[in-house]
């Protein structure tokens, strides 16, 4: 009598779940917006206290904040604009040791004197001002006028705060909605 290798039922059962899941988590992970880090740290610090949720800028803690929308800024451009901040205007630097251990536009803490950006609230990693940097890039930098499904992607579909461009988007008026497009002539963005 040969003896069969069988494998108990809860044991493919239990294989069978593991892949499903797997392939599950796998999917969601690829249809994910590789963009949201970035967003969730837009988030986190508080770049929308100045620039907005759509980047246009306009009046804030810091100051008149530039426009992303409108800025020529490169992705390293941004991104050291983000670490190191912006001399002589409200624009924190988020890089712990900027203008001491890490040098910012080749400028010591001594050399900026009393140009030196304020320093954040946080500091972030290097990855995440990576991360944000290419959320500006993908969502606001060249865009035109925010609109309703920008406003829902930030807040999301049930905030109030995008009843203004619901109602602008279904009477199809190009209307501009107050602060939204404040700009700061003359300064470089």
């Amino acid at each position: 009598m040969t003896r069969l290798n069988r494998r108990p039922a809860g044991a493919f059962l239990a294989f069978a779940i593991v892949a499903t899941v797997a392939m599950t988590t796998s999917s969601i992970a690829a249809s994910a917006d590789p963009t949201d880090a970035g967003k969730a740290v837009f988030r986190r610090a508080n770049c929308f206290g100045c620039h907005k949720w759509h980047g246009n800028g306009g009046g804030g803690y810091g100051g008149d904040a530039l426009s992303l929308r409108k800025t020529q800024l490169t992705r390293e451009q941004i991104i050291e604009t983000v670490g190191c901040g912006r001399p002589g205007t409200g624009m924190p630097f988020f890089t712990r040791g900027a203008y001491d251990t890490v040098k910012c536009y080749g400028m010591t803490r001594q050399d900026a004197g009393s140009q030196m950006p304020p320093e954040a609230n946080t500091f972030l990693r290097p990855n995440d001002i990576e991360a944000v940097a290419d959320y500006v890039i993908a969502h606001i930098k060249g865009k035109g006028e925010p609109t309703y499904s920008e406003c829902t992607a930030f807040f999301g579909e049930t905030s109030r705060v995008c009843d203004v461009y619901k109602a602008k988007q279904s009477t199809g008026t190009n209307t501009t909605v107050p602060g939204a497009t404040a700009t700061i002539s003359g300064k470089p963005q």
